[in-house]
């Protein structure tokens, strides 16, 4: 099939300092089973041998590769400056960490779900992960996920790693209209601007890579026990009001393009971000939040009664 007509992906790597796993990722690229993609790195100043290595992967390949200095304004803002960047140019997008090892289908798997979305609808995809250690050895999965994504759902919860995430042209303006706003993920953030304006997202169980944990990450799994207590921690401290806030912020710019139905959920979560209890129990009610689990939804419940959302 002609490369053309099967639309071309633009791969949005953040990079710091990744000189010890990039050569894997970049290899695990090479070996996907859909081949028109291009690379585009913004380098957030790394001080190792990461610029040498792409420079050395665009030679040896014959890629198209294009290496810009990056915001140095954190991973969320370095990400968003890629997503936002009117220079780069394709039918689809993804994002990339450097770490970690694609599966030869991911490229593939996503498009064909992508595919069959409407080129004027926001779309994307997002999916599981296989967690490995720094040598590579399994850990296991990321959590898997049952229940349908939407709005209502993405204002509480994330529940896909940009690592996995691949959206269509339609995705990516909406965030374009958005702009590299201040919120705490990038990830976090394009599902909730994708469900927000009433586009489809898509979550694929089969998992699409090798997310490797290690120290240097800056992101990791959330799975284990020790990160479920230190966000009940984060609870308390208000850290997920303060979350609810940026996300408000950050969602005034898209409003004009959300369905009415999407801006009455907007409302009640501004109802519980600022209301009474009485109020807030309501809103809660009436814009049927929810988390994927039980105990996730137990805790939100909680949050939403002590004015912690």
């Amino acid at each position: 099939m002609n490369k053309e007509r099967m639309g071309h992906v633009a791969i949005l790597m953040g990079a710091y300092n990744g000189e010890r796993y990039l050569t894997a990722q970049l290899q695990s690229f090479l070996a996907q089973s859909y081949e028109n993609w291009s690379l585009h790195v913004s380098d957030d100043g790394s001080s190792d041998g990461t610029q040498l290595l792409l420079q050395d992967f665009q030679n040896e390949n014959d890629r198209p590769v294009k290496v810009v200095d990056g915001p140095q304004r954190g991973f969320c803002h370095n990400f968003l400056s890629l997503l936002c960047s009117a220079e780069i140019e394709a039918d689809y997008f993804c994002f990339s960490d450097q770490d970690d090892v694609w599966h030869a289908d991911k490229l593939s798997r996503a498009l064909s779900w992508l595919r069959t979305q409407p080129a004027n609808v926001p779309a994307l995809y997002c999916s599981r992960t296989h967690l490995v250690d720094d040598g590579g050895n399994s850990l296991g999965f990321s959590p898997l996920f049952t229940r349908a994504p939407s709005f209502s759902n993405a204002l509480v919860q994330s529940i896909g790693g940009g690592n996995t995430m691949v959206m269509n042209r339609a995705a990516r303006e909406v965030c374009q209209q958005a702009g590299c706003v201040d919120v705490v993920s990038h990830d976090w953030w394009v599902y909730i601007a994708t469900a927000a304006v009433g586009g489809r997202v898509y979550y694929d169980a089969q998992p699409s890579l090798d997310y490797r944990q290690h120290g240097n990450n800056i992101v990791g799994s959330n799975m284990s026990w020790q990160a479920r207590l230190e966000r009940v921690k984060m609870l308390k401290r208000g850290r997920f009001k303060q979350w609810g806030a940026q996300h408000l912020r950050a969602l005034q710019s898209i409003v004009p393009l959300m369905p009415e139905r999407n801006q009455a959920v907007l409302t009640e979560f501004e109802r519980v971000h600022h209301g009474n209890l009485l109020s807030r129990l309501a809103a809660f009610r009436d814009g049927n939040f929810y988390r994927q689990t039980r105990l996730g939804n137990a805790g939100l419940l909680a949050a939403a009664l002590f004015n912690k959302i």
